[in-house]
């Protein structure tokens, strides 16, 4: 069946940096755009980071622009990202998403998020 896994959250100190891991299977990931979304409690869900089918466009949102980078590895079915200078409104659970158009209009998959909690 379909899953997408993510690990690598935890807690980590303002100025920090952790890698988050998305591991997928049962579907053909190449074929899917991946993203980042996160969620803090009493807040919407927020889209992070975007990379495309081969890794070779990417994008972030303005919070993260500069701290984040979003990565793809198809061979491993994999999609990371690395988070440097934390901040304490990076605190959320984060979720990666699979997303694919399709003729009637698009097909996608979560994971079941992974939190990240920044303090001191």
């Amino acid at each position: 069946q379909v899953q997408l896994v993510e690990s690598g959250g935890g807690l980590v100190q303002p100025g920090g940096s952790l890698t988050l891991s998305c591991v997928a299977s049962g579907f053909i990931f190449s074929s899917y755009d991946m993203r980042w979304y996160r969620q803090a409690p009493g807040k919407e869900r927020e889209l992070v980071a975007f990379v495309s089918i081969t890794g070779g466009s990417t994008n972030y949102a303005d919070s993260v622009k500069d701290r984040f980078t979003i990565s793809r590895d198809n061979s491993k079915k994999t999609v990371y990202l690395q988070m440097n200078i934390l901040k304490p409104e990076d605190a959320a659970v984060y979720y990666c998403n699979a997303r694919q158009a399709i003729f009637i209009g698009t097909r996608e998959y979560w994971g079941q998020g992974t939190q990240v909690t920044v303090s001191s």
